[in-house]
């Protein structure tokens, strides 16, 4: 079965689940007012664990450069790199939908790149693509979502073009600015798009653009007003090391676990207390 065909009884999120989430179910939820979670994953234990949480979607993102391959940012994050990450997490899943970022120079390059480079990643498992920006980019949504491929859009601060931006900062602020990002979210309504991700805009902004479009809107640093809200695992779980921004919560402490676990077992292996007698065959 396509992942574009709904599964008729998928439930709301929280409710237990029969079968999987499919790529209707997000407008779905939003017509019903039901808001959803969005978590990345990249490999097959996280999965496992997002998946007995309930977590209803899950993005292979190509944050994973920075999260777990320690690249300064996302921009070198390579489709092999993707990929590889990619069916790992599809290993780990049953229930959640899964979408896998197209990186950076996958889709840039003209629609016969971007149809190879989406379809190989869901031929690794995905159920859909996502894809960033939107001008240009709105043809390649139109291509690929006319060719049976499920497009989640992405809007606002755009990782991939930080360079162009002038860095990771707020955008949408000012009449002008937040009449593109109207435009480009009707666009990409328009070609096609399942739902479009909101990243680093005003929340009002959030807000406002949610209620004037069709498509679900995951909201990351775009306030409280959208229909989902994704974070980035590592972030989540308070594994990040450093600064994070201002629109992460931390819901556990793990990294701090890490380390304390990391010290006690170093502390027993050097005074002899691991293993024990416990610990050892007989």
């Amino acid at each position: 079965m396509s992942p574009a065909v709904a599964h008729a009884q998928a439930p709301a999120p929280g409710e237990p689940r029969s079968g999987p989430v499919r790529v209707p179910d997000l407008a779905r939820w939003k017509a019903a007012g039901q808001r959803f979670a969005m978590v990345t994953a990249y490999d097959y234990t996280a999965t496992r664990l997002l998946e007995a949480a309930g977590i209803p979607v899950l993005l292979v993102g190509d944050t994973l450069g920075m999260v777990v391959l320690g690249y300064p940012t996302t921009i070198p994050v390579t489709l092999e790199e993707m990929l590889h990450h990619a069916r790992a997490v599809a290993r780990g899943a049953e229930r959640a939908l899964l979408v896998g970022d197209l990186p950076f120079l996958t889709y840039q390059g003209g629609i016969d790149d971007a149809t190879r480079n989406a379809g190989r990643l869901l031929q690794a498992g995905m159920a859909s693509v996502k894809l960033e920006g939107g001008g240009p980019a709105l043809e390649v949504v139109a291509h690929l979502t006319a060719r049976g491929i499920p497009v989640m859009g992405h809007l606002g601060l755009t990782p991939q073009s930080e360079h162009a931006l002038g860095g990771m900062r707020v955008q949408g602020r000012g009449d002008a600015a937040a009449r593109r990002l109207a435009d480009d979210l009707q666009g990409l309504a328009q070609a096609g798009a399942f739902a479009v991700v909101l990243e680093g805009i005003p929340a009002a902004l959030g807000a406002e653009l949610t209620a004037a479009t069709p498509l679900p809107t995951i909201g990351i640093g775009a306030g409280p007003g959208c229909d989902g809200q994704v974070l980035v695992f590592h972030d989540l779980l308070g594994l990040t090391m450093g600064r994070v921004p201002t629109f992460v919560k931390r819901y556990a402490q793990l990294g701090a676990a890490v380390q304390d676990a990391a010290r006690a077992f170093q502390a027993e292996v050097a005074s002899g207390a691991y293993p024990d007698a416990q610990h050892s065959y007989r």
